[in-house]
Parts: C-alpha cells; sequence; structure tokens
C-alpha cells in the first residue's frame, strides 16, 4: 500500500508558503542550515507531532519506521513524540480508512502527504496553520 501511495498527488507541510525558486536572492540556504539546527528542528518536528496527534483523534495511525519492517496502530502519544523529536526517525504513517500516507524524515523541514481526501486536506490545512506552518501542493 505504501508504494502504491507515494505515487499519488502530494502535498507538504512546511515553514514556508511555497517553495523558494531556483537562483531566488533571498538567503534559502543560510536560513535552511539554522533551521537544521538539532534544537530548531526539534522544534520544528515537535510542531509535526503535535499536528499528528490531533489528527489522530480523528482518524486511525499505522505508524512504521520507513523500512515498514514493524507496523503499530495507533502508537500512544508519548510514543510518537518520541519518534518525531526525542529520537527522531524516518516515518510513514498511513491513515487506512482515508487511504492516505504521510511521511517524515528525521532531517527534513516538511512532512510530506500522499492522496489527501478533501476532509483531509481542510483538516490538515486547519491544524498546520495552527502550528504557524503552510500546507500547500508542490508545482509538478
Amino acid at each position: 500500500m505504501i508504494e502504491e501511495l507515494l505515487n499519488e498527488p502530494y502535498w507538504v507541510i512546511d515553514f514556508l508558503p511555497e517553495q523558494v525558486p531556483q537562483g531566488c536572492a533571498g538567503q534559502f540556504s543560510a536560513v535552511q542550515k539554522y533551521y537544521l539546527q538539532p534544537s530548531v528542528l526539534a522544534g520544528l518536528h515537535r510542531r509535526f507531532a503535535n499536528i499528528l496527534l490531533k489528527l489522530n483523534c480523528y482518524d486511525d495511525f499505522h505508524v512504521s519506521a520507513s523500512d515498514g519492517d514493524q507496523v503499530t496502530v495507533n502508537p500512544t502519544p508519548e510514543s510518537l513524540v518520541s519518534r518525531i523529536v526525542d529520537h527522531p526517525e524516518d516515518l510513514c504513517i498511513v491513515l487506512p480508512d482515508e487511504q492516505t500516507l504521510i511521511t517524515l524524515s528525521h532531517d527534513d523541514l516538511y512532512m510530506t502527504v500522499y492522496h489527501p481526501s478533501e476532509r483531509l486536506l481542510d483538516r490538515i490545512g486547519c491544524l498546520a496553520s495552527a502550528e504557524g506552518l503552510f500546507f500547500w501542493q508542490p508545482k509538478t
């Protein structure tokens, strides 16, 4: 199922409202380097965890490391936060009733949401906004 969902349309939850164009006059590289500092990245990942915890109030989660070996259904909030913030790892989160996949890499500044329904688009958009983040679809 994960492999199939990776080929579906996707959106990102990001600290920026859109992709920075190539050759932009701003300081994207310096800002990116700043956000990748462990203490700053942990704060961003905490916001990602907050979004996922709230989303898990509405939908079942099947969580696995990116290798997909061991799946945990609806992990405890403490366990999910630990896997995202305290001991970051690359995660795949499947919402089986929605046929949606959310991926998070331990060293990325964004989460990716594959094949969200209209209902999930609205809900995730609200949750991202509440955390001071943006939810947008990259141009293909």
